[in-house]
């Protein structure tokens, strides 16, 4: 096993020098599952695809272990990878699939034997080594491809998006067998893909890249509860982040307030602190506040009563009932930011509710399609980001 170093990393393509990856900096630890993730074009799979040699890096050092990879031939990285459409041979059985790689690297027979046992154990092959490809499941294959890659214990393994092929329930399965896998092997791993879920829940660290260039690289709890700007802050989580435009005021007790168009909500002073908003008071800042955060004050069965201050009365647009949660979309007075703003179809209602405001609600909520409901915002958990760098505000000195 090694680590995988991008030292100022940059890919650009063409006679014009279109960059794809923009000095791209980022240390993955020896034995590591990393996942990159972002949307459609966002140098994810570029990165990917120059530790393994399919690219070639324009500027910068990329490290294997201690040694550049610069100008080194896929064949001479001790590297695996599995794509998102399996590329097994269908003419061969599992077993074959599984020897392959190893017959090429002339190990010895005996050895190869040993080692195709052991990783279809590993991976719950034993009793498909002499089924062919086309009689097995979308699972089964995919786990084929896995043992492949990791047949002959490659110092890094990489995935461009292995689970986009199968259906739902299959991707959640896979996921949990990828991850025990990893825990079994140690191999240190990177895992491209788009869907956020699958970054959340597999990878020890994540890195969210937009438009060629690292946003933020973290713990996925920490790129939940402390996004570093406003376009990480979007991304992750879904329903989105509710981001918008306000204007901060101090108030003398060290509280303050938003606008949210004709109405306003208080922050407490811990608040105002751990963002440093005083050197906001009277200036736009961004603000944004997750739908879990965001509660139903009109549900008759909920015992709890809010403050006014806390509250909002808004119209309700959109309602989703989803059995342990209502989703509900909502216009507050104030469009919500969108990070993808270019993708909004204004005939289409699915799109305009990116503009509204969504809350998850309890499953007892009864908000119906336009009435007008108040609702509590949990002010202690908004989060703030400055309007001119994006980035989040950090405390008072």
């Amino acid at each position: 096993m090694a680590s995988v170093t991008f030292e100022d990393v940059v890919k650009a393509y063409g006679d014009d020098g279109a960059v794809a990856i923009n000095r791209l900096n980022l240390d993955v630890r020896d034995g590591e599952f990393i996942v990159f993730v972002g949307p459609s074009g966002c140098g994810k799979s570029t990165a990917l695809r120059m530790v393994a040699g399919l690219e070639t890096v324009t500027g910068g050092d990329l490290r294997i272990g201690s040694a550049s990879m610069n100008g080194v031939p896929p064949q001479d990285r001790d590297i695996a990878m599995v794509f998102q459409n399996y590329a097994l041979y269908p003419h061969m059985t599992v077993y074959k699939n599984l020897e392959y790689p190893l017959r090429t690297a002339k190990v010895a027979k005996p050895v190869r034997k040993e080692m195709v046992e052991e990783i279809a154990k590993t991976l719950q092959l034993t009793e498909l080594l002499e089924r062919k490809p086309g009689q097995l499941s979308g699972g089964q294959r995919q786990r084929v491809a896995m043992g492949r890659a990791l047949v002959r214990q490659p110092e890094v393994f990489l995935m461009d998006e292995p689970l986009s092929n199968l259906d739902a329930k299959l991707r959640v399965a896979m996921r949990s067998e990828i991850s025990q896998i990893h825990g079994k092997l140690g191999v240190t791993t990177i895992y491209v893909t788009h869907d956020q879920v699958e970054a959340m829940t597999m990878g020890d660290r994540v890195a969210v890249l937009n438009l060629g260039e690292l946003q933020q690289v973290d713990s996925p709890e920490r790129l939940y509860n402390t996004p570093g700007n406003v376009f990480v802050a979007g991304f992750i989580g879904s329903p989105a982040m509710n981001l918008f435009t306000t204007v901060f005021t101090q108030n003398g007790d060290g509280s303050g307030t938003i606008t949210l168009g004709d109405q306003s909500l208080s922050v407490g002073a811990d608040v105002v602190h751990s963002f440093g908003l005083t050197r906001y008071n009277g200036k736009s800042v961004i603000a944004g506040i997750r739908p879990d955060d965001i509660s139903d004050a009109d549900n008759v069965t909920d015992s709890m009563t809010y403050s006014a201050h806390q509250c909002l009365n808004v119209e309700i647009h959109l309602r989703e009932a989803l059995g342990s949660e209502v989703i509900c979309y909502f216009d507050a007075g104030v469009n919500r930011l969108s990070i993808h703003d270019d993708d909004v179809d204004e005939n289409d209602i699915a799109s305009k509710s990116q503009v509204l405001f969504s809350g998850r609600f309890s499953p007892t909520s009864n908000a119906q399609v336009g009435e007008t409901r108040k609702i509590h915002f949990d002010v202690s958990k908004f989060h703030f980001f400055d309007p001119d760098t994006t980035n989040r505000l950090t405390p008072d000195a």
